[in-house]
């Protein structure tokens, strides 16, 4: 059973989303603005007619579906390391168009998706990763000169408010959800802990910019995830002229 967010149980991850994968759809959906915020972020990323775009941790491809309707010319790539999210967003007729990647959000190039992108988005991906300055610097990698990233995160530790709430919903919503649904509360602790530990605002920005990100922006979102979840906009430095 997943009990913390350290970096062993990190790895860990993808065997238990398995685990969920069939009814993960159903408990998203009892998230009010779940489907519009990653819409949202989506359209942040600004992604021109054609451009190619890879979504990492596409999970069941509800933040595929988001791309492919905020962004309906572009060329996706979809990867996961859960078999069964992906089995699960494979079956989508929305998304037949995308091509799905079995594979390691930490060495996206390796798992067959090599670059250049001109948008990555990864969402609720970058905290559970076991190396996230790897994992940052491998996205950057990735991208075009110029081209954007957009981390669809979870981000507490810099508002009490925000946390307490978050606290207090995944206590009283979530877990008990989960574990209804699913018949384990095993993930839905290891979630809830994971956005305990993970980076501030700030922390995160700054952490992008230590990768070698530049023109960072966090845009908010609303309803009761407002100071909770976050749309982090980075792009990687255009390459100066010769």
């Amino acid at each position: 059973m997943l009990r913390s967010a350290a970096a062993h149980d990190r790895r860990r991850v993808p065997r238990a989303f398995d685990a969920v994968a069939r009814r993960y759809d159903l408990l998203c959906a009892l998230n009010p603005g779940y489907t519009a915020h990653l819409r949202q972020s989506a359209r942040r990323l600004a992604i021109a007619p054609g451009a190619r775009v890879l979504d990492l941790c596409c999970g069941t491809g509800l933040s595929t579906t988001a791309l492919v309707r905020e962004a309906p010319g572009a060329a996706v790539v979809a990867l996961d390391a859960s078999p069964g999210m992906l089995a699960v967003a494979r079956g989508k007729p929305a998304l037949a168009g995308v091509r799905f990647v079995l594979g390691d959000a930490m060495d996206p190039a390796a798992s067959g998706c090599a670059g250049p992108y001109d948008a990555v988005f990864m969402a609720y991906g970058i905290r559970n990763v076991p190396d996230r300055d790897l994992c940052l610097t491998r996205v950057r990698d990735l991208l075009r000169p110029g081209g954007a990233v957009c981390f669809h995160e979870y981000s507490v530790a810099d508002s009490p408010g925000a946390r307490a709430v978050w606290r207090a919903v995944s206590a009283g919503v979530i877990v008990p959800l989960g574990a209804l649904a699913t018949g384990s509360a095993g993930l839905f602790r290891y979630l809830r802990q994971s956005v305990l530990e993970f980076d501030g605002v700030r922390a995160f920005e700054d952490r992008l910019r230590r990768a070698g990100f530049a023109d960072v922006v966090t845009y908010p979102m609303g309803g009761w995830q407002r100071g909770i979840v976050h749309s982090f906009v980075a792009r990687r430095p255009a390459e100066p002229p010769a």
